[in-house]
């Protein structure tokens, strides 16, 4: 068995056996196999896709090419979440402290940025001091003390996912339905969940562009779920504008500990609410989203998040006053200069001006700058009157902030007639 012989095979759109799909995997982890012949493959399996037996068997792979946590010692369900990636998603850092404070463990391995989107794992990285490295036995105790970790995948969890994640990335070879799914599957089944809700994120700012493709992801997640004995449910929602207001990380960091106190805005808390509501389900208990709306009051959930970011040795003064995050050197607004509707805010396009203002990589080497985004004003169906401002820009470049205004400007499209709105809630699969 050979890498090239591999690569012929499904370069030809025939399947996989277990066997050589366990060569590659194990192989390309160890070094084995160049990252050339790895890009030729993952480019082969982009074109031709893979069947469900395939996609099963690499994630089964992938999630047993390092280490695989057992959570049983915590003797308790342990539920997990996920996000196909959006634009200004930082759902994660509310949901995961909100269902941590119903009660209920959180276990939680994320990724960082990914094409156009932002990662969690760079959100959190913005708080000064903040470990997302800990150790698997640091991990498992802050879960049990604090009910809620979220770390990233450096440690030895399904260490070739990580590989395969990265190169994807660097390859142009993001959007692909069985490589979302057991790259997905892999991280949860290695992280040692029981129960799985999974956020599929539909539009022009997820890598599902529309319904119907979510809906095959979902049915490919869902099925892996079956087989690998995870119970998992998944949420469509709207991508076609940013998520909440805030994209950049420590914009994002700031609008969620906002969120944390009771200011969330509207298509941010239903995903929440959907979300948390599912996971109080799976671990069998029925709250209503008036009662999940009532511990985010109280602020518990706020608590558990300055706990969980004081256990993973960050600066809680920061998340006690947000002002002291450093800020970008230009802040400047983006005014309407003709009255009428907000008809779209491409939310990839938003995304990707966010990572050319330095908020995200272009290149595998750049340095991420946790200060630069964008705070929207604005929604898609809000009236909008000649001088409102519409966004403003954070940049540490004058030449950036520039040409983010000029394409923020045309991003932004005003009409005459009222536009009506998505649901942020699309559909649940079961």
């Amino acid at each position: 068995m050979n890498i090239i012989e591999i690569i012929e095979k499904k370069r030809e759109g025939r399947e996989l056996s277990k066997e050589e799909i366990k060569y590659f995997v194990q192989g390309y982890t160890k070094g084995d196999i160049k990252e050339y012949q790895a890009a030729a493959l993952i480019m082969a399996i982009y074109i031709n896709g893979m069947t469900n037996q395939e996609t099963k068997d690499l994630t089964l792979e992938m999630a047993n090419s390092g280490e695989v946590l057992d959570l049983s010692t915590l003797k308790e369900t342990i539920v997990d979440k996920h996000s196909t990636g959006g634009v200004g998603d930082k759902i994660s850092l509310i949901l995961c402290p909100l269902v941590a404070a119903m009660g209920i463990k959180v276990a939680k391995m994320s990724g960082r940025g990914l094409g156009f989107t932002g990662g969690t794992v760079n959100k959190l990285e913005s708080i000064p001091g903040y470990q997302t490295d800990i150790s698997i036995e640091k991990f498992i105790e802050n879960v049990k003390e604090v009910g809620v970790s979220i770390i990233s995948q450096t440690l030895n969890l399904a260490p070739a996912d990580k590989k395969i994640y990265q190169l994807r990335d660097r390859i142009a070879c993001v959007e692909s339905i069985p490589l979302i799914a057991s790259s997905i599957m892999s991280k949860k089944i290695a992280s040692g969940a029981d129960k799985i809700v999974i956020d599929v994120t539909v539009g022009s700012g997820a890598f599902m562009q529309n319904v119907e493709s979510a809906r095959r992801l979902a049915g490919q997640i869902i099925e892996i779920g079956k087989l690998t004995n995870r119970e998992t449910v998944c949420i469509l929602t709207n991508m076609d504008e940013p998520l909440g207001y805030a994209v950049g990380n420590t914009l994002e960091v700031i609008e969620a500990i906002d969120a944390l106190k009771g200011n969330m805005p509207k298509d941010l808390e239903s995903v929440v609410l959907e979300m948390a509501q599912n996971m109080a389900k799976l671990s069998g208990r029925d709250l209503s989203k008036k009662q999940i709306q009532e511990i985010l009051k109280s602020g518990k959930a706020y608590d558990k998040f300055v706990q969980m970011v004081k256990a993973q040795k960050g600066d809680i003064s920061y998340i006690e006053n947000p002002s002291k995050f450093e800020k970008a050197k230009y802040i400047e607004d983006i005014c309407v200069e003709n009255e009428g509707y907000i008809q779209e805010i491409n939310a990839r396009e938003v995304g990707k001006l966010v990572r050319e203002l330095g908020g995200g990589k272009l290149k595998r080497a750049d340095k991420i700058d946790n200060a630069v985004g964008v705070i929207m004003k604005v929604k898609v169906g809000d009236r909008v009157e000649k001088g409102n401002a519409l966004a403003t820009i954070h940049a540490n470049d004058l030449k950036m902030l520039k040409k983010a205004k000029e394409k923020l400007s045309k991003i932004i499209k005003i009409g005459d007639s009222k536009k009506e709105t998505i649901p942020t809630i699309l559909e649940i699969i079961k």
